[in-house]
């Protein structure tokens, strides 16, 4: 995502991916300066994964091609307003032989409400090795989607209010399922592919997994808990390791877990594996999950 994100050859109407796309192709104010809108139908806060892909972009916009991201670290430190644009402010911290670092600030009413931290590198060689792939997963294509689970009334929840630009089949109940009744101590997967063709541009996949990474890591906490109205979740910090090359536009099965929770925050893991069994990211939260008053 070097300049302009050029459109990719369609066969079928992707409007809500390419809505995203768009939303993730900021504005550049200035030189490190870069401007982003929040979508029509957002909730009341800016959605964590929005922020979190468009200050990678912000960061990305000013790196060489050939250095691809490796990891991001980010604090969500305000609650986004969704009615006005964010400012990205970006700091050109190192250009190193391999690596490159950006710190990004994203502000909004003069206050900061994200900052985030990437490095990226070069290509090169070394030991390769990686986790084998959860065993006895469904395919993707023998799930229901949201817009099935929705069709059926058995979805409550922002997801399933409108199309989304990420297709999601899970492979567990969702936290927001009517059909979830217990608490479960294994990991909630879900299969997960964006909802149509995406440019062939590094960047614009890791901005894509980023943004769907924020989507149900942080239920993996309450699904360790029977089921209860009226909780507050938000994220506070959020990372992502890129390890291995891959396409958003791909199906990839997000495997999600939660190892404690205390203090009304939980923490969360995930790990994003491609069709061929190759770990291609892992994700790591702690968000707010504080319970209703009495």
């Amino acid at each position: 995502m070097t300049g302009s994100v050029p459109a990719p050859d369609l066969e079928q109407p992707q409007p809500a991916l390419d809505s995203l796309v768009t939303l993730l192709d900021l504005e550049q104010l200035e030189v490190n300066l870069f401007r982003g809108v929040s979508p029509p139908d957002s909730p009341p806060r800016v959605f964590g994964g929005q922020v979190a892909g468009q200050a990678l972009v912000a960061a990305g916009r000013t790196v060489p091609d050939d250095r691809p991201v490796h990891s991001l670290h980010a604090y969500f430190i305000r609650p986004g307003d969704p009615q006005v644009p964010i400012i990205y402010q970006t700091e050109q911290v190192r250009d190193g032989r391999s690596f490159t670092t950006r710190r990004v600030l994203g502000i909004q009413h003069g206050e900061p409400i994200f900052s985030l931290s990437a490095s990226f590198q070069v290509l090169e060689q070394g030991p390769e090795h990686t986790e084998p792939a959860p065993q006895g997963v469904p395919d993707p294509e023998s799930l229901p989607d949201m817009a099935e689970r929705a069709r059926a009334g058995r979805l409550d929840g922002w997801l399933s209010r409108s199309p989304r630009p990420i297709d999601m089949r899970f492979v567990d109940e969702p936290l927001w399922s009517l059909d979830r009744t217990e608490a479960s101590d294994g990991p909630t997967r879900v299969w997960m592919r964006a909802d149509g063709k995406l440019a062939d541009d590094q960047l614009l996949h890791a901005c894509l997994l980023t943004y769907a990474s924020d989507l149900s890591l942080l239920s993996s906490v309450m699904a360790r808990h029977r089921p209860r109205p009226g909780v507050q979740m938000a994220s506070l910090d959020h990372a992502v390791w890129f390890h291995r090359s891959f396409r958003a536009d791909e199906w990839l099965l997000y495997t999600c877990w939660s190892p404690t929770a205390t203090g009304a925050r939980g923490l969360a893991n995930g790990r994003f594996t491609d069709r061929d069994g190759r770990m291609v990211a892992t994700v790591v939260q702690e968000g707010l999950v504080r319970l209703p008053r009495e």
